[in-house]
């Protein structure tokens, strides 16, 4: 433990003085907003790293982090664990709001009565409530809420459990998950700190709410920080990302000599049609692989209709035997646990090259609730088994393409790993059929690679986020961070209607050092159906492609 006037921030990392001062903060509650690129995920690692050494967040209490979507949730807890180890991290929960409350009613759950009452093992389903046995995802955070409400006790253990509390993306809570959030610790101890960014507010057809920054700052008298500077991006790149403040928020613009410095790549690419444009963008992902750039810090973002317009582009990755994901259907699988799990272990067992993919698996597997003996033993069973699992599946005999051949050598590893171990990786496997239901997904997604790749390991990067170039639609790629960004298709046919802005601006703030945006004359039309609208005839969103004027290597035309 050290004072708080002593700790410094983690990684040798320097923080803005408004950034400084939310890490550091002691009593107060504070509301932080930011844009792109500002940081805000590091700010709370950090935050979390300055409460857990200095003492200001007690042993046994814990720090409780609430984020509006999956990967964010999982971003902000990897990062923890990466900046404070696993001894700091192993009591810092992070949920996602639906998972949050999930929990609170497997916990609480005999205090529902009435009409909300619920039987032990309900279970959860995407459209349909049985009365006891059966809730919906909409269900979850009221039902949570009537738990707090009517309870003494459950608000009273919440409250002493959790000393601090971190809200993420913040700007995208809906008024439900907001009221939920006062009803446990409005007027507490525990200090609250929200971070969003209120020009980013895309998620409002999720009924996010109007002014949240604002209320927050009302309810729980937070002290209001903006963060102004993108630490992300390379020189030229937060030049670009300026400029754009400039127009949509004056005071939130950064003076032009804090930006100096010619670090940083921006094309603006221009093409006959898709088939070139496939063509230029694949011979770069080639490129950069050959030039050993991770396949994940390379994404490919498209503001809406991702499936066909990049249909040539894939096809284009797929002649070249590049592995692509397509985060529009693989994003939240990829982002649960367990499937995690189940394709480190395809990895592990079929190829020694993978000692990122080991050493996850064993910290994932590890018996960290036994006694010391007890683990080692484990340990030894479940290196035997890897071991024995290589031979087995390198054997001749076995059909390394075919999902029932992986069936139970999976199934057999998920057995030894135990229920309970896989139940614990996430609140959300310890109701009903989440697990089981999970880990189906995973293998038929697997097995619907494996017909196209026929080779295990090219299905594993096919849906992996670690071995896959990310393509995706802008408004899934909020928090995420890549060296090297495309931005297919910067068309006023694709970038219209009021949140063409904030959306561009996501996306361009994505990239750390290159950023590559593409436009075409004609898009041939893919197949839609009959009476779906599509333009064949391109014209190229001006307005936002001059925000990169004079700052490009060179404007190209193919």
């Amino acid at each position: 433990m050290i004072r708080s006037e002593y700790w410094q921030p983690v990684g040798g990392l320097e923080l803005e003085p408004n950034a400084l001062r939310a890490v550091t903060m002691v009593e107060d509650n504070a509301i932080v907003t930011a844009g792109p690129g500002a940081g805000k995920t590091e700010l709370l690692a950090q935050r979390a790293d300055f409460l857990f050494r200095t003492g200001v967040s007690w042993h046994p209490r814990r720090i409780l982090a609430i984020s509006f979507k999956v990967d964010a949730a999982w971003n902000l807890r990897d990062r923890v664990r990466t900046r404070s180890g696993g001894q700091y991290a192993a009591r810092f929960d992070s949920f996602t709001f639906h998972a949050f409350a999930k929990t609170l009613i497997g916990n609480y759950r005999p205090i529902l009565r009435g009409a909300d009452a619920l039987d032990p093992d309900f279970t959860i389903d995407a459209a349909y409530r049985i009365p006891r046995r059966q809730i919906t995802f909409e269900d979850l955070i009221p039902l949570a809420h009537v738990i707090v409400a009517n309870s003494q006790y459950a608000r009273a253990a919440l409250r002493q459990t959790y000393s601090h509390v971190f809200l993420d993306e913040f700007q995208d809570a809906t008024k439900s998950q907001y009221e939920l959030v006062k009803a446990i610790f409005q007027n507490t101890d525990s200090v609250l700190t929200a971070v969003g960014d209120d020009k980013q507010r895309i998620m409002g057809w999720a009924g996010a709410l109007d002014g949240i920054m604002n209320t927050f700052s009302n309810d729980f008298d937070a002290a209001p920080l903006q963060l102004l500077q993108n630490f992300r991006s390379a020189p030229r790149l937060r030049r670009m990302q300026n400029r754009m403040i400039r127009d949509m928020d004056p005071s939130a613009a950064s003076p032009d000599e804090n930006l100096a410095g010619s670090e940083g790549t921006i094309q603006v690419l221009h093409f006959k049609d898709q088939i070139k444009e496939a063509e230029a963008v694949a011979n770069r992902v080639e490129g950069w692989l050959a030039a050993d750039v991770p396949p994940n810090e390379i994404a490919i973002l498209v503001r809406q209709q991702s499936k066909f317009v990049t249909e040539t582009l894939r096809e284009e990755l797929y002649q070249r035997n590049i592995a692509y994901r397509n985060e529009q259907v693989n994003q939240d699988r990829a982002s649960e646990p367990v499937v995690a799990l189940i394709f480190n272990f395809v990895r592990v067992v079929v190829s020694d090259r993978h000692p990122d993919a080991w050493s996850e698996l064993m910290r994932v597997s590890a018996r960290t609730s036994v006694s010391e003996e007890a683990a080692l033993r484990f340990d030894r069973q479940l290196k035997q088994f890897l071991q024995d699992a290589r031979v087995r599946v390198g054997a001749a005999c076995f059909a390394s393409g075919d999902l029932s051949a992986w069936r139970p050598v999976i199934f057999e590893f998920l057995k030894l790993v135990s229920r309970p171990a896989l139940a614990a990786l996430s609140p959300a496997y310890r109701q009903g059929k989440r697990l089981d239901d999970v880990v189906e997904d995973a293998l038929e997604a697997f097995g619907s690679e494996l017909v196209i790749a026929g080779d295990p390991i090219q299905a594993i990067k096919q849906l992996s986020d670690l071995d896959a170039v990310r393509i995706l639609n802008i408004h899934k790629c909020k928090g995420l961070e890549f060296q090297k960004v495309v931005v297919l298709g910067v068309e006023q046919e694709l970038f219209w209607g009021d949140d063409s802005e904030s959306e561009f601006f996501v996306a361009i703030s994505r990239a750390k050092e290159e950023l590559f945006l593409t436009h075409v004359d004609y898009r041939a039309r893919p197949n839609l159906p009959a009476k779906s609208f599509w333009r064949e005839v391109r014209s190229a969103c001006s307005t936002f492609l001059a925000y990169a004027d004079g700052l490009t290597d060179r404007n190209l035309s193919n």
